[in-house]
């Protein structure tokens, strides 16, 4: 019987990764084509969980001078089999490998402080050149200052990547390999907690200095999700190359290709579910390259080997860059809610795409929301042309996962910024039974919400539920059992139990229909005798309405009241 290997679920460690004998999806050709470009400064973006991280870990260990030969990781992987041409760089270089994805503190001194942390375990990380007479003692004073964390002037730290590289250099002899993994990470949780100048400055001057005029480096690769403007922190940085999710160059590199994905189904015995896990995990184009969401693909794996019965389902949530699509989406405008309706529902959108990132530009430009969903991984580009010199795409939402998250997570940001502007007019006119100002109420409110067509009654349900959702004193339930059957939303004021208020929604297919399905709701509530549980637990009054919804249009209709003897 076959021994199958284990998943790496979290492991981003490439050595640990080799040595265990987890399943590995062999990437290592990313390393020629590193070579053959002879960038100075690379920098690739791709979404969250995409292998970025794996990949620099990958890199490193080939990369690296260490004590002890890391060459044996490499055995029978396809960089092996490239020859002498390439594998003349292995083991060469020292190597400065840097994540900035722990610098997301609530303000600067504190990142500063998180960021003191990690440059410091880079520091003792080399520290065995300390024991070198190469080393000169300038560099040697400032080394020891940061590696003991005794520095006398807290601006040693913007140049600190520089002073590393230069000591490595001088003690080896070889130019330095740099390596910074999540580099936005720090740019985009300032602009949220207020500091993003004082960021900006800062990372401006870290990369500038190690990157533009540093005699020291060999070169560099940076990854991140996002591509932030040269203006803003690549100032004068002319040797670096960038590579997007639109760029064809290192694009099978980051995510499963199909082929990648028919031999792991093969090895777990799983093909019969590969058109399943397409629906759900496909649909990505980085260049021209169709890609599966690798994140979703191992999760799924490790989860289906044992029982290969088990649907697929949502693994990947953007976690690391929910908070911008958050903002944009909280401040859009009724187009943009319009055309997320049109995505949800299986359609297409056009919008210009913008591949410099400025984050002060954000709350200008609300049409920024599309590139930040295209980049993030919300959305994937079906075509593009050049019109007046911008780059105008179709965007549709890649598969059954991410249309998923936009039901279950971007649905609800919504209701929750209904909620959170406050909805007590609607409340009031249903004590009062004023129909007329709950239809404008409710209509207000749809229109600054979001629907899609193939789930009409359930969203209409969830979304008036959360419209009466809040007030002190009142209970808010969904479907409860009363009469003979469910009735839709119940409002009932628990304590005194002077009032229960019973809803039942209906979808209707026109605005002419709007008051025969208030006519049908009001008849379901008497005919099932939704009212009489309420009676029986001696509520003083019980009103019904019938409520209609069509697009952003409602009717609302009181039937009758009953009360309590």
């Amino acid at each position: 019987m076959q021994i199958l290997k284990p998943i790496p679920i979290g492991i981003e460690d490439f050595k640990e990764i080799i040595d265990i004998g987890y399943y590995f999806v062999d990437k290592t050709l990313l390393i020629k084509d590193l070579i053959d470009n002879r960038a100075k400064v690379s920098l690739i973006t791709r979404p969250r969980r995409f292998g970025k991280t794996l990949n620099m870990s990958m890199i490193q260990r080939f990369f690296e001078n260490t004590k002890e030969s890391n060459a044996y990781l490499f055995e029978n992987l396809k960089i092996s089999k490239e020859g002498e041409q390439y594998l003349k760089y292995q083991g060469k270089y020292p190597v400065i490998t840097l994540s900035l994805k722990s610098l997301k503190q609530e303000n600067f001194d504190y990142a500063l402080y998180q960021f003191e942390q990690v440059i410091t375990s880079e520091f003792a990380r080399h520290s065995h050149i300390l024991k070198s007479n190469k080393l000169s003692p300038n560099n040697r004073k400032k080394f020891e200052e940061i590696y003991t964390g005794n520095v006398s002037d807290k601006t040693m730290f913007y140049t600190s990547l520089k002073l590393l590289s230069e000591c490595l250099n001088e003690v080896t002899q070889e130019k330095v390999v740099v390596l910074i993994d999540e580099y936005d990470v720090p740019l985009e949780n300032a602009y949220f907690c207020g500091f993003y100048d004082k960021m900006v400055n800062f990372i401006r001057s870290l990369f500038e200095s190690v990157l533009k005029t540093n005699s020291s480096l060999e070169f560099a690769v940076l990854t991140g999700c996002l591509r932030i403007s040269k203006e803003s922190i690549f100032t004068g940085l002319n040797n670096m190359r960038v590579y997007p999710i639109t760029e064809s160059v290192l694009s099978q590199y980051y995510g499963f290709t199909q082929e990648e994905v028919e031999k792991i189904v093969k090895e777990y015995d799983l093909t019969e579910r590969i058109s399943e896990m397409k629906q759900w995990y496909d649909g990505y184009i980085f260049g021209e390259n169709e890609i599966y969401n690798p994140w979703s693909i191992i999760q799924y794996i490790a989860s289906a080997k044992s029982n290969n019965k088990i649907s697929c389902k949502p693994y990947w949530i953007n976690t690391s860059s929910n908070s911008i699509i958050h903002q944009l989406i909280s401040q859009s405008d009724e187009k943009t809610k319009k055309k997320i309706e049109e995505l949800i529902s299986g359609g297409s959108i056009k919008a210009v795409i913008n591949e410099n990132t400025v984050y002060s530009d954000i709350d200008v430009n609300n049409e920024d929301i599309w590139s930040f969903l295209l980049f993030t991984g919300y959305l994937k580009q079906i075509n593009s042309e050049i019109v007046n010199d911008n780059t105008v795409s179709e965007l549709v939402i890649p598969n059954v996962e991410i249309r998923s998250v936009y039901k279950n997570v971007i649905v609800r940001w919504f209701e929750e910024s209904v909620r959170n502007n406050g909805t007590s007019e609607i409340f009031d006119a249903m004590l009062s039974e004023d129909t007329e100002k709950m239809e404008d109420e409710i209509s207000k409110w749809l229109r600054k919400s979001i629907s899609y067509h193939d789930t009409k009654e359930n969203f209409y349900h969830g979304f008036l539920a959360g419209l009466l959702t809040g007030r002190d004193g009142y209970e808010v339930k969904s479907n409860r059992e009363n009469g003979n059957g469910r009735s839709d939303i119940t409002v009932c004021e628990y304590s005194q139990r002077k009032v229960a208020v019973i809803f039942e929604v209906k979808p209707a297919d026109s605005f002419k229909q709007l008051e025969e399905k208030c006519e049908q709701a009001l008849k379901q509530i008497e005919e099932e005798k939704y009212a009489q549980q309420f009676i029986d637990d001696c509520y003083k009054k019980v009103i019904s309405y019938g409520i209609a919804f069509s697009g952003k249009s409602c009717k609302v209709k009181i039937g009758k009241t009953l009360y309590y003897k």
